[in-house]
């Protein structure tokens, strides 16, 4: 039986491209076995020494369609944040770039309708579908892929020394100065490293011997490198060149802030938010990554579970009123306001917010940078906010009694007002207000409801360990919720995925506290704050600790971390 019109039109490609010559050609297109698609190219392969890549441009060439060879291309990480990788894996596709709307992926075969959909349908994005070989697009899933993500080989070469656990030799001349290249590529190295690892803080910390520099990385902190100590003052006088900071000043802290596109031609547009403090062995320098491609997630995506989502939504429905969140630094209280600002925005209603710093910037609502140097401040933003006719009004932490006042004034005269506040739960809010000099029939006239909440590891869905919990495991599960079953537990050796940490990702656990008639007397009669969460719990109101282990029910955490991010209820 001859071949197949596809397989004729790849073995006369593979002719005009010079790969096969006239009496091959002839030879296989008289072969009598009926060869699919895997075999013929198993055919080519082998006895006829045609390699992946040529025969991928003859396929190319037949099928109407542009070819790629993905083992030679820089894939951009952004891509992988819109295609997941397990996706990826199971279906054989490799996600190239983004833009304008398009993803463009890599296929063996371009014409499986049904997948290319699937991408669509994932992506939210227009699919533009190139031509690999099977072989390249397995070579490249099956490596644990840091797409984009920076390497430090060719610096630590540029500046003679070893960052590796063996020894560090002297670091170069160069290394004296912070304007010489080396010290600006390693900078910038760090930085970009740092963001397509997934970091959200990075940590530069001079110790007794060398130079340490950490990536927290989904809540944990983790050592990424070791520099000589001699690097240290030119490297965190570059790092204070970038954020505008004096660097001659050695003896106070500073805060600063790097746009950090101005110093790379990569395409990483994010700001830093920056910190450095005296310390026992030098400057210390925090950098926060405020990714500006980041836009809000919506709030189901917040981790709110479907009762406390549906109260929530109702509050900040509100005209007016006091919502206020608390919780550490770094515990999600931002991203919560920013989705629910997100989804109360209109263009009937004025929407004021005073930041330090502004995180992400929000279509329709204006927002204000507080600049305390110059004496512009939470409170100074309130007061004007009050004389320019908002509805409703953000502003980023109530640190003081007089931001305190201006707050609760502004939430009783017809404004809805939200803010954070440093407290360890919902219920210790009330005796927070209270030592700022708040009176107890303010808080209880003006708040609507305080929302604590804490971010928790997400368990890797692809290594995770189920098993029945036994003992105080269970018995931890069945005080909380009056339940037992399954649960998950992570992987100790993890997988590619999850970098073999075993975990991926964070979900927000949240308490919300929502004011009524028993809590309001309780409020005003000035009761102690175990009380109050007495109170709210018989209301309804499900404790951090409660929501953590809902989370551990649903398999999206594990025991072992919900322990660790909030304590067991006492009461």
């Amino acid at each position: 039986m001859a071949l197949g019109r596809l397989q004729a039109g790849i073995v006369d490609h593979l002719s005009s491209l010079g790969y096969l010559d006239a009496d091959q050609t002839s030879e296989i297109k008289q072969r009598e076995a009926e060869l699919n698609g895997s075999s013929f190219d198993e055919l080519l392969l082998t006895e006829y020494r045609v390699s992946d890549h040529q025969l991928n441009l003859a396929k190319a060439k037949t099928y109407g369609v542009a070819p790629i060879n993905v083992r030679r291309v820089e894939i951009n990480k952004g891509t992988w944040e819109v295609l997941d990788q397990e996706f990826c894996g199971k279906n054989h596709v490799v996600p190239v770039s983004c833009f304008d709307g398009f993803i463009v992926v890599a296929l063996a075969n371009p014409f499986e309708l049904t997948l290319t959909s699937r991408i669509a349908n994932l992506s939210k994005r227009r699919v533009v579908a190139l031509l690999a070989s099977e072989a390249e697009i397995c070579e490249v899933l099956k490596q644990d892929v840091k797409p984009d993500s920076a390497d430090f080989g060719d610096v630590v070469e540029a500046v003679g020394m070893e960052f590796d656990e063996g020894e560090i030799e002297d670091a170069d001349e160069a290394l004296d100065s912070e304007e010489s290249a080396p010290i600006i590529q390693l900078a910038n190295r760090i930085v970009e490293d740092a963001y397509y690892g997934g970091a959200s803080d990075i940590h530069v910390e001079p110790r007794e011997k060398d130079l340490v520099v950490r990536y927290r990385i989904d809540g944990v902190c983790q050592e990424k490198l070791k520099l000589p100590q001699k690097v240290s003052g030119s490297l965190v006088a570059r790092l204070k060149i970038m954020a505008n900071l004096d660097i001659a000043e050695r003896r106070l802290p500073q805060d600063g802030r790097i746009v950090f596109k101005q110093f790379t031609k990569k395409n990483v547009d994010i700001d830093l938010r920056v910190s450095t403090a005296p310390l026992n062995h030098g400057e210390g320098v925090v950098m926060r990554i405020l990714d500006k491609q980041k836009s809000t997630l919506p709030m189901p995506a917040l981790g709110f579970s479907p009762e406390n989502l549906e109260r929530y939504r109702e509050i900040i429905k509100n005209p007016y009123g006091m919502i206020l969140h608390c919780g550490p630094t770094g515990s999600g209280k931002s991203m919560t306001l920013y989705s629910a600002l997100n989804e109360i925005s209109d263009p009937g209603i004025v929407i004021r917010t005073a930041e330090d710093p502004i995180e992400y910037t929000l279509n329709g609502i204006n927002q204000m940078q507080m600049n305390r140097q110059i004496g512009l401040t939470f409170a100074s933003a309130l007061r004007a906010f009050l004389r320019q006719d908002p509805d409703i009004i953000l502003v980023g932490e109530i640190r003081d009694q007089e931001t305190a006042n201006i707050a609760v004034e502004a939430a009783l005269t017809g404004h809805l007002l939200i803010s954070t506040l440093h407290t360890n739960d919902a219920p210790s809010t009330v005796a927070r207000l209270t030592d700022m000099g708040i009176e107890p029939f303010m808080i209880s006239s003006s708040l609507l409801c305080v929302c604590a909440q804490r971010l928790m590891r997400r368990v890797c869905k692809t290594c995770r360990v189920q098993y029945e919990p036994e003992g105080r495991e269970k018995e931890i599960l069945e005080n909380a919720l009056g339940w037992s079953g399954p649960i998950f537990k992570h992987s100790p050796k993890g997988c590619p995925r999850c970098n073999s940490t075993g975990y991926k990702g964070r979900v927000g656990i949240h308490e919300l506290m929502t004011t009524n008639e028993e809590l309001i007397e309780d409020i005003n009669k000035g009761r102690e704050t175990a009380d109050i969460k007495r109170t709210a719990v018989k209301s309804g109101m499900k404790t951090l600790h409660q929501d953590s282990l809902l989370k551990v029910k649903d398999g999206l955490s594990t025991l072992e971390e919900a322990l660790a991010t909030v304590p067991v209820d006492m009461f």
